[in-house]
């Protein structure tokens, strides 16, 4: 067992019978997905909402009832992995292009856990490219804002010759920050920046972590 599958099933342990839960996208996640499927057949009763098509699709093939999100008010809990996570628990998120039904997942569940191997763990986030969910509309424009206000590189995520375009039909900017030494900081301007539909620093979100490593260990960290 490798530390992502490792990870992925041990944090689906902490969903119980009843739960609405919300499923997250990645290949760390993959691994929950698939243990809470093995669970749903063995006769665990959850209902779930995910934070993908991919991840839907998983689901289904599961047989893991989802919900439509107008059919609930808040989650029981959400688990998701990560690009990167920091020693608070702090985020970057955003590598698989999911990140703002991520984050809607994420801020309206009672517990967030994060699901990630042992090289995802760092001291400063900022050495993963920043994703950043723009609107196609004049997001030529909402490039060059970003240029003007931070000396460090940006870039609209291609695949092959085509922008990669979100499930909700934005487009992701990558942003090359390095080390950020304000994350918070960071995560508020960005916000306040016309085009930008959000971001993915997950700030003071995540309630519990659990880090996989490839001799399948795992490590529980407690969020604040």
């Amino acid at each position: 067992m490798n530390g992502k599958q490792a990870a992925g099933y041990l944090a689906a342990e902490w969903v119980k019978d009843g739960m609405t839960v919300g499923l997250g996208t990645g290949s760390t996640a993959y691994f929950t997905i698939e243990k809470l499927g093995e669970r749903v057949a063995e006769g665990l009763r959850i209902t779930a909402i995910a934070t993908s098509k991919a991840s839907e699709e998983l689901a289904l093939k599961y047989n893991i009832p989802l919900l439509n999100p107008s059919e609930v008010d808040k989650l029981d809990i959400a688990i998701d992995g990560a690009d990167e996570l920091d020693p608070e628990l702090n985020l970057i998120k955003g590598g698989g292009a999911a990140l703002l039904r991520e984050k809607l997942v994420a801020l309206h569940s009672d517990q967030f856990i994060v699901v990630a191997d042992g090289s995802k763990a760092v001291d400063k986030l900022g050495a993963f490219k920043l994703p950043i969910e723009v609107v196609p509309f004049c997001y030529e424009w909402t490039l060059q804002t970003l240029r003007e206000s931070y000396p460090v590189p940006f870039e609209i995520r291609m695949k092959g010759e085509d922008i990669v375009v979100t499930d909700n039909g934005n487009y992701i900017i990558d942003a090359s920050f390095g080390r950020i030494e304000s994350p918070q900081q960071l995560a508020e301007e960005l916000k306040r920046i016309t085009g930008i539909v959000d971001h993915g620093l997950f700030i003071g979100i995540a309630t519990r972590a659990v880090i996989g490593y490839e001799d399948g260990r795992t490590e529980v960290i407690q969020g604040n």
